[in-house]
């Protein structure tokens, strides 16, 4: 991509040399940087229709789209005209973005490599040299933070590959990465769902259990081959706003279970590894009966 700025009034007498294939072949070879121009193969140079320019920015800017082969591969040439007096201090940055957008725009398949776009300034203000930097990255306050951020492969959390226990030690972040592995694998089963309620339920501590329950319950990839989170916590008799966090929009609510029930719930619980207070907490029965679970398991 390659831009213009300028503030005579022969802007557009300048577009339409450019717009003639042999004119703009002689520009491109005198002012493209030698290594760019040896990737190119102004042979091949062919205008092509351009739809950069907003309607309503026709008066400042004018645009010529080319396509050129480098190295065997399509690449694109796009000279936008800049009706302006004075060279803009974040024309470098404007010139990433302007390329970027080429890059989506002419993107034809979607799994393929993104087309080369080259930015190119051409200037002929009053001031010289050129005033200001070519570099987008020193438009930041950190210019060297931003070169490592932006020239350096980006930052990944792999949650796929990182150990369970590991995981386990990650404080406060470690319940969503739990999920998150749990949720996003097939196999997983009804033993593992419920050691990561059992711990969810002793170390969540949200302040919206109703929304993240139920987000949780519609994210869970599981239908028909085990229980689903909703159901789940139906069985284990959890409290009445819990549940209805979880079902809203679906039930009305649950019944409360029978003793009996809520004994056989207790001990599935305890039998998962949750504690004496969370199993009563969640079942309502006292801590004589919990003892008794415990002694006839």
């Amino acid at each position: 991509m390659m831009e213009l700025i300028s503030n005579t009034p022969h802007d557009a007498f300048f577009k339409q040399f450019l717009m003639h294939p042999d004119t703009a072949r002689d520009f491109l070879d005198i002012h493209l940087p030698a290594e760019i121009r040896g990737i190119c193969d102004l042979d091949t140079l062919r205008l092509e229709s351009s739809h950069s320019v907003e309607e309503s920015l026709k008066e400042q800017y004018s645009d010529v789209l080319y396509s050129v082969k480098m190295q065997g591969t399509s690449g694109y040439i796009h000279v936008l005209i800049e009706h302006q007096s004075t060279a803009d201090k974040k024309m470098a940055f404007r010139m990433m973005r302007y390329a970027i957008a080429a890059m989506h725009r002419l993107l034809k398949d979607e799994n393929g490599p993104l087309p080369l776009v080259v930015p190119l300034l051409f200037y002929q203000e009053k001031t010289s040299p050129y005033p200001l930097s070519m570099s987008w990255l020193d438009m930041f306050a950190l210019p060297e933070l931003a070169r490592r951020i932006y020239s350096e492969p980006f930052p990944l959390v792999d949650i796929t590959v990182i150990p369970d226990d590991d995981i386990m030690q990650h404080r406060r972040i470690a319940l969503l990465e739990r999920l998150v592995t749990l949720i996003s694998a097939e196999y997983t089963t009804e033993s593992q769902l419920n050691s990561l309620l059992s711990y969810m339920v002793q170390r969540g501590h949200t302040d919206q259990p109703q929304v993240f329950y139920r987000e949780l319950a519609n994210r869970l990839p599981q239908e028909e081959s085990m229980m689903t989170l909703a159901e789940w916590f139906e069985e284990q008799g959890m409290q009445k706003g819990v549940r209805e966090g979880m079902l809203e929009g679906k039930r009305e609510g649950l019944q409360e279970g029978k003793t009996e029930e809520r004994r056989n719930i207790a001990r599935r619980m305890l039998e998962s590894g949750m504690t004496r207070e969370a199993v009563a907490q969640i079942t309502t029965l006292t801590d004589d009966e919990i003892e008794q679970i415990i002694r006839w398991r």
